[in-house]
């Protein structure tokens, strides 16, 4: 799966600027590629690499802008799980998602996908371009989270995924059924690794309720899962859903804030009418 690293910033309080996604700005596919690992072994790295450069036939809307290009470490350019992709879905790589080749980094967020690859450079020293050095960096700290008034923060390039679930049968401020038994369900994933739980809670996270998973297609995928839930006789209702991965980390019951909109993961909250 594939996320913006900006997902969900329309979210932010107080608000930042940049796209105002909701929870749209990502998907999943099943892709068809080579390892990174072999290209470079096929072309020899050199002793004292620490870094591979990715660069694609895409070029700066303004012309001062500087081309955009991201790097890795060696190692995880060389894990085996970095691909090359060429085919989606079984399918040639459509123009839109990065033909006629796209760099494919698994749990990591989208920023680092190249789309319409041409240029591989294996680097002598850390990248200091500036979509690595100055754009894409987060606070170095638990889920990238700052105050809004607050400064002189060590950043780092944005990376790893976090878990996230989200329900897709029933909309915030949607009005259910009362003292009904109502179908829930949804897709999770767990960021650089697989989901291994998905909760849903119905009286303000005082107890939750494991949810039903699907079928396990891949740790790097969308996870489906289903539940249900008893509504009141009337009112409102506030429906949660959480996701733990295999790592065992959890879901923030408090919302993170950083000044791009980056990496928010909080637990989903649902706002509901009872009629």
């Amino acid at each position: 799966m594939n996320q913006c690293s900006g997902n969900s910033r329309g979210l932010f309080q107080p608000r930042v600027a940049g796209g105002q996604w909701e929870n749209g700005a990502m998907g999943n596919a099943r892709w068809t590629g080579v390892a990174l690992r072999d290209v470079l072994d096929r072309a020899g790295v050199k002793a004292g690499a620490v870094a591979v450069r990715f660069n694609g036939l895409d070029q700066p809307v303004v012309d001062s802008a500087p081309d955009f290009m991201k790097s890795l470490d060696i190692d995880h350019a060389r894990d085996g799980e970095v691909m090359l992709a060429f085919q989606m879905n079984g399918e040639q790589l459509p123009v839109l998602n990065g033909f006629p080749l796209r760099l494919i980094v698994p749990g990591w967020y989208s920023t680092y996908w190249v789309k319409m690859l041409n240029d591989i450079e294996v680097l002598n020293a850390p990248d200091r371009n500036y979509w690595m050095a100055t754009a894409y960096r987060i606070p170095d700290t638990p889920y990238a989270n700052v105050k809004p008034s607050e400064t002189g923060f060590k950043t780092v390039p944005i990376n790893r995924m976090l878990p996230r679930p989200f329900v897709t049968n029933v909309r915030n401020h949607a009005t259910v059924k009362a003292g009904a038994t109502v179908p829930i369900r949804g897709i999770a994933f767990g960021g650089d690794c697989g989901v291994s739980l998905v909760e849903i809670s119905v009286d303000d996270g005082r107890s939750w309720q494991p949810a039903a998973l699907g079928n396990d297609v891949g740790k790097y995928s969308f996870r489906q899962w289903s539940s249900q839930m008893t509504t009141p006789q009337s009112g409102n209702m506030t429906l949660q859903v959480r996701a733990t991965n295999t790592k065992g980390e959890i879901q923030p019951a408090e919302p993170n804030w950083n000044g791009a909109g980056f990496m928010r993961n909080v637990i989903e909250r649902m706002q509901l009418a009872v009629a």
